[in-house]
Order: structure tokens, then C-alpha cells, then sequence
């Protein structure tokens, strides 16, 4: 019976590895739901705080660096402020950049982990992956590992009618 047992677990483990990870979300920050508190509570107080005002909104952005960024990354900033349909979050995170160090996400571990992604675009000499979930991934110029993840909100396809330009 304790075979079965086992190969029933690995098997099990086998399918969660397999499914792609939500790129919307990342070590328990999901960008349009966490707030200030939640990250303050999962990381502690950031290396690096800065205010800042963009398209008159009061903006956040704070930075871990070093032995306060998580394992695996050399920094991870998140910049708060999200303009949503309901008006404006300011305690809301918009996107969390991961920096991370070298070969924690090589190429291939990015596409089993979130997926094929739905673009691909070449600029000067960087490969990046877009994913409609939110996630674009920025890999080094030898195309072997990612350098730099960003998460957002999923992105839609069209913008609403409501958005349209009225001629």
C-alpha cells in the first residue's frame, strides 16, 4: 500500500507543477488587491521609500533590497496607487518588479511556471514575454534567463467602449 501511497503523491505533485502559476500574482501580492498593510506584514518595512506625485495622484513605491528582498531576488519594488473604475486606490499595489539574481528564472522555468506567453517581442537585443494575466518578462541579451518581472493587473484586450475616442 505504501507505494501506491507514494506514487499517488507524486503524481499529485507532478499536476500542481505542471499547472501555470497566475502571473497576476507573486509571493502573496497580487497587484489591484494587496494593500500597504498586507505587503508591510508578509516583508516588514522597506530598504527604500519614495513619494511621488504622477497624473496628480499621490503615488508609492517601495524598494527591498539586498538581505530585506525576498530569496532569490536581488530587489523587488512595488509601486502603489491603482486608478480603477471605482475611482482612486492609493494603498493598492500596481506593479511589483523582481529583480531577480542570476538563474532563479531561466527561460524555461518562466514558461513552465506561467505559461506560453500570449506575445513576444525583440528590442534591442532583450527577448520580452507579455502575458494578458499581468506578467511581462524581460530576459538577459544571451536569451538564457529573465532579468526583470513585472506584475500588474491583467491587462484587457480591447479598451471599453466607454474609453473609445468619440469622432
Amino acid at each position: 500500500m505504501r507505494p501506491v501511497a507514494t506514487l499517488v503523491l507524486l503524481l499529485a505533485l507532478l499536476v500542481l507543477r505542471s499547472a501555470p502559476a497566475p502571473a497576476e500574482e507573486w509571493g502573496g501580492i497580487e497587484p489591484g488587491v494587496t494593500t500597504v498593510d498586507a505587503v508591510r506584514s508578509r516583508y516588514g518595512a522597506p530598504t527604500k521609500e519614495t513619494h511621488a506625485k504622477v497624473e496628480g495622484y499621490d503615488t508609492l513605491q517601495w524598494v527591498y533590497e539586498g538581505a530585506q528582498a525576498p530569496g532569490g531576488i536581488q530587489r523587488m519594488t512595488i509601486e502603489y496607487g491603482l486608478l480603477t473604475p471605482q475611482g482612486y486606490k492609493p494603498t493598492v499595489v500596481r506593479v511589483i518588479r523582481l529583480e531577480p539574481k542570476s538563474m532563479v528564472f531561466g527561460k524555461t522555468t518562466v514558461v513552465q511556471g506561467f505559461g506560453i506567453p500570449d506575445n513576444v517581442v525583440t528590442q534591442n537585443d532583450q527577448e520580452t514575454y507579455f502575458y494578458k494575466s499581468g506578467l511581462i518578462v524581460t530576459f538577459n541579451k544571451e536569451d538564457t534567463e529573465a532579468v526583470i518581472l513585472n506584475f500588474m493587473p491583467p491587462q484587457p484586450d480591447q479598451p471599453p467602449a466607454s474609453a473609445a475616442p468619440k469622432r
